[in-house]
């Protein structure tokens, strides 16, 4: 293998040799960790990622049909109001995933959805269209209701420091693959036509396959629990689902059809949008786990009828978020939207929660496991994540020496073990803060670590807060403001240890109760001083 300068492009030659991991150890400064990602991901990949399956209900090795390239999709936003908590959770779960994949080496292209047609209020084949509904009570174009709450939900994601996906497509824009898709799925037999409108013939389709396979459900249970519905009296079976329906006359959003003008169901996107950006099969289909029945159980139903396989190779699912214990909901008056905590202005908040603690709080959680929210939950995880940036502050202030006396390959080494276990959060946040103590202890001259093993540690921590779990520093470097606030602090301690040493102690004294009024926590060290804001 052929080593280029240190700033310039690396090549590897098509003969060169393969490397153990052993012998790996031993190459040259100048092949960096980046360089490795690029060269040799089989050793940056190391490390498997085990998946929560929730087909097959265990945990699963991921092995991408196309490594390094990942297909991955998740069920985005049905954008008739504003982003609220529940959307917080599955947007952050699967941007943990995206980040966490990305930092191992794959290629993702990340496909998330916007709803803006065809979800109807019941989340089956009855009442208005939650978008079209909104329109009429706003007095506006449909397509502006879908305008403004989308930007509106992009904004808070922002917010959340959420990454844009790799592609955002909407249904309305996807109406000529959705009716192909119908078309095949009724050359196939698995569909008939009703008054226009194109219904899935579940009864038909479970002959031949397991309708119910994702979610449990047994099918003869559905039916004998199905009852008539007002508007439903079209379909031979009450468990049949919607492709197409035919638009009533007062229906604004429409479009031509075979059959009817009319829109599609509101499962059909999904499964026409995935495959058509992903390929089929594809690797993993997220969402939450509200989203299990009907709509992913219907996604493989439509994906085996029209192809004659399935589409997707694991599925995710987070759990849901509660509010002290309850289901959130606007009957219960626990209903809270993302503006809503970052302003503090809801009755049941007892303060202002940054989009920072809101991420923190729920990476503190598995996202297979329910999350309960409550104001005390929110502050602890305010003040764990205020520990978390207070020693990353500290990294630029500890001073090294001839040699460590801690292990810094210890912390990528359990923090991304933990993630490759089903994306355990919890327990790879409990390793950085098992570093914050040796990160502090550092700081006091209790442990020491070279500078080279500093410069690691530093490197390492910083990846893992930053970059996999996406956390943003709110007070610290990433601003112009805030870095001159971070040097002004500075510089009134260094007047307060030259007033020390001066024995003034009336001008030390008054710098450090004028700095703890505005809500900064000075600590002294022997060799100096930390600080953070409170």
């Amino acid at each position: 293998m052929r080593l280029c300068e240190k700033n310039s492009p690396l090549h590897l030659h098509k003969s060169a040799p393969t490397f153990s991991l052993h012998q790996l150890l031993y190459l040259p400064q100048v092949v960096t960790f980046a360089l490795l990602k690029q060269i040799l991901p089989q050793y940056v990949m190391s490390t498997k990622l085990q998946i929560y399956n929730t087909l097959t209900r265990k945990k699963e090795e991921f092995e991408p049909y196309n490594a390094p390239h990942v297909g991955l999709y998740v069920c985005g936003p049905t954008v008739y109001g504003d982003p609220h908590l529940g959307h917080a959770r599955p947007a952050i779960t699967f941007d943990l995933l995206f980040r966490y994949l990305t930092h191992q080496g794959y290629k993702v292209r990340y496909v998330r959805n916007v709803t803006d047609v065809g979800h109807l209020e019941n989340d089956a084949d009855a009442g208005d269209d939650k978008i079209a509904k909104k329109a009429r009570l706003e007095q506006l174009e449909p397509m502006e209701v879908v305008q403004y709450y989308t930007l509106r939900y992009q904004d808070a994601m922002k917010e959340l420091n959420v990454l844009p996906p790799s592609i955002e497509p909407r249904a309305s824009g996807h109406i000529i693959e959705q009716i192909e898709m119908v078309k095949q799925i009724l050359d196939n037999g698995f569909a008939y036509e009703s008054n226009g409108s194109i219904y899935f013939d579940v009864e038909k389709y479970n002959a031949k396959h397991n309708y119910g396979k994702l979610s449990g459900r047994n099918i003869e249970e559905m039916i004998s629990n199905t009852r008539t519905l007002d508007g439903q009296d079209e379909k031979r079976n009450g468990v049949d689902f919607a492709l197409w329906k035919k638009a009533s006359p007062e229906h604004i959003m429409r479009w031509p059809s075979p059959w009817s003008d009319g829109f599609p169901g509101w499962h059909l996107e999904c499964s026409a949008m995935s495959t058509k950006y992903l390929g089929q099969p594809f690797d993993i289909h997220g969402g939450g786990m509200d989203l299990m029945f009907p709509h992913h159980e219907c996604e493989i139903a439509q994906s085996v009828a029209a192809h004659g396989h399935e589409a997707v190779r694991y599925w995710m699912h987070n759990n849901m978020i509660t509010i002290n214990g309850q289901k959130m909901g606007k009957s219960l008056g626990n209903f809270i939207t993302l503006e809503e905590l970052f302003s503090g202005s809801h009755k049941l908040l007892e303060q202002v929660y940054s989009p920072m603690t809101i991420r923190f709080f729920i990476l503190q959680a598995q996202y297979r496991s329910t999350l309960d929210f409550s104001n005390e939950a929110l502050q602890a995880a305010e003040k764990g994540l205020q520990r978390l940036m207070a020693a990353n502050r500290m990294l630029d202030r500890i001073k090294s020496s001839d040699s460590s006396t801690v292990d810094v390959a210890d912390l990528p080494s359990r923090a991304f073990a933990a993630l490759s276990d089903d994306l355990n959060s919890p327990i790879a946040i409990a390793v950085l803060f098992d570093w914050v103590r040796n990160i502090n202890s550092l700081a006091e001259g209790k442990e020491k670590i070279t500078q080279s093993d500093l410069e690691t540690l530093t490197k390492e921590f910083r990846a893992i807060v930053f970059d996999v779990l996406g956390i943003v520093d709110e007070q610290g470097g990433g601003s112009k403001q805030a870095e001159l606030t971070g040097k002004l602090i500075d510089m009134l301690l260094t007047m307060r240890l030259e007033a020390k040493a001066r024995k003034d102690f009336e001008t030390s004294d008054r710098i450090r109760n004028q700095l703890t009024e505005m809500g900064v926590t000075v600590r002294d060290r022997k060799d100096g001083f930390d600080w953070e804001i409170a």
